[in-house]
């Protein structure tokens, strides 16, 4: 037999290792990591008159990478699989991957809006701004569509390393500086940890694909058991992190103050929104074999993080300069105990659960980057960031007022605020149908103790104001990024079946 002939025989039984790759999948990754490169680059030829078109470049690219994902709306595209096993792919499009995408991509398209004119006020570096925002962009929208544990890592560093950045923009700003270091030190001790137990679930499972470790961890050698359990713990250190899920939480008030305002806003949403993307992934995918361990573990860290926020939120002195900021700071920190409450209940009553914390995820995105627009408007002739500076904005700004009261009422879960109402029911049933009603009562009691430091808020809007007013005319992206989120806020409270439509029944690729 010859070379050529034996080369052919071997090449006709071995599996090809050549992928083909689906482009209109990765699509919305792609676009918005090429527009911030294009950004980048054009940053380098650009006269300083002509930076403010970087900042419509960003929205564009976001605009446009958020259009791509209605071509994949059937949710049944996978890429980068294994030759051997099809079933195991790196990324996968399914309507769970296409939901996260659309609000990670929508909330920078909001975000960047605020931001084109905070950019131009502060003199902060146009160039490196967008690129940076661009980059977190791209690696929360790949996060969702990972499906193994080397690319979820990867995605949640590009995600989170641009984001340090973005904190510290504010050069010679102390509270910047200082607000960046923390928030830089203490995530990269938690990837340190989330990395330790990713090598121990590799160690005994032989595999970093999330569906060949969940069957692998079913039949797990009894002398590995223990390697098993404390990877599977290890691995959520990470994820829990950005969560904001105590006791990983003390990084969010003092990064929230230091940081811009719109930075604030994308943290409190895309960044919350990657850590339970990946919390998700790991917990129903990747470890249910191990649902008896990180099940109460997370109903645990459920009850006390939404108690603690609350609690703090609640000792908000509102004339203390960035009591405003503190209090949505502490006020997402709550919010994220009761996005853990549907994961924890996957573990007692199946992964269809997961549909109410993603339901809850789109109704918090929308209605908390609109109040972190109004406080940004706000900001423009009050940067004390108190919550007093907010007494008479009716009497000031009417729209902006009425906008923010909706915003407070719908987090609070009152009336007309429909769909935070709705939200927190559906979290609320979760918990009961998984048995944790424990869990439903301290929810209950944490709903209550919120309703105190929103509606003191609202009420604020609408007193008698002290002093002159001083009134500026609104930049039109701020004001286009209040109107996009307040309309978004009162369709989806007229119409909530539109929102558990997108969420109800099976959201992963079986």
């Amino acid at each position: 037999m010859t070379a050529m002939t034996a080369l052919t025989v071997l090449s006709s039984e071995a599996p090809s290792l050549v992928q083909s790759v689906d482009w209109l999948a990765i699509a919305p990754v792609v676009i918005t990591a090429a527009v911030g490169l294009v950004v980048l680059v054009a940053d380098l030829f650009l006269a300083q008159r002509h930076k403010p078109a970087l900042g419509w470049i960003s929205v564009a690219g976001l605009a446009a990478a958020t259009a791509t994902l209605l071509p994949l709306r059937a949710g049944d595209r996978a890429t980068f699989c294994l030759t051997a096993d099809p079933a195991a792919c790196s990324y996968v499009a399914d309507h769970f991957t296409l939901v996260i995408q659309f609000l990670v991509l929508a909330g920078a398209l909001v975000t960047a809006l605020v931001s084109v004119t905070a950019v131009r006020d502060t003199r902060m570096p146009a160039g490196e701004y967008w690129f940076l925002l661009l980059s977190s962009a791209a690696g929360a929208a790949l996060l969702p569509a990972s499906r193994d544990l080397a690319t979820l890592i990867v995605a949640l560093e590009v995600a989170s390393l641009p984001a340090f950045a973005l904190v510290g923009m504010r050069r010679g700003d102390r509270l910047s500086s200082e607000a960046a270091l923390k928030f830089f030190l203490s995530s990269v001790t938690a990837t340190a940890v989330s990395l330790m137990g990713v090598s121990f679930v590799y160690a005994t499972t032989g595999s970093l694909y999330l569906t060949q470790v969940a069957g692998r961890l079913e039949d797990v050698p009894g002398q590995l058991d223990t390697l098993a359990m404390a990877g599977v713990a290890l691995t959520l250190v990470g994820f829990a992190f950005k969560t904001a899920a105590v006791p990983f939480h003390f990084w969010v008030p003092d990064t929230y103050v230091g940081a811009p305002l719109p930075i604030a806003g994308y943290l409190s949403v895309i960044g919350k929104a990657v850590g339970f993307t990946g919390l998700i992934l790991v917990t129903v995918i990747a470890f249910p074999a191990y649902s008896d361990i990180w099940g109460p573990a997370l109903a645990v860290l459920a009850a006390l993080t939404m108690t603690l926020g609350n609690a703090a939120a609640l000792r908000q002195s509102p004339d203390r300069p960035n009591s405003a900021v503190r209090l949505l700071a502490w006020s997402s920190v709550g919010q994220a105990g009761y996005l853990l409450v549907p994961i924890a209940a996957a573990a007692y009553s199946g992964r269809d659960q997961i549909g109410a914390t993603v339901a809850y995820a789109l109704m918090y995105a929308a209605v908390n980057l609109g109040a972190f627009a109004v406080a940004a408007l706000v900001a423009r002739t009050k940067p004390l960031h108190r919550i007093s500076d907010y007494r008479g904005l009716y009497a000031e700004r009417p729209l902006a007022a009425l906008s923010l009261g909706f915003f407070l009422l719908c987090l609070a879960g009152l009336p007309p605020g429909i769909i935070g109402l709705f939200a927190k029911v559906t979290v609320f049933q979760s918990a009961v149908d998984a048995g944790l009603g424990w869990l439903a009562v301290v929810m209950a009691i944490n709903v209550v103790i919120a309703l105190y430091y929103y509606l003191r808020w609202t009420a604020l809007l609408f007193r008698t104001p002290e002093g002159a007013q001083t009134r500026t005319r609104a930049p039109w992206p701020v004001a286009a990024a209040i109107v996009v989120t307040a309309v978004t806020a009162v369709v989806v409270s007229g119409a909530p079946e539109l929102i558990l439509r997108v969420t109800s029944g099976s959201l992963f690729a079986q």
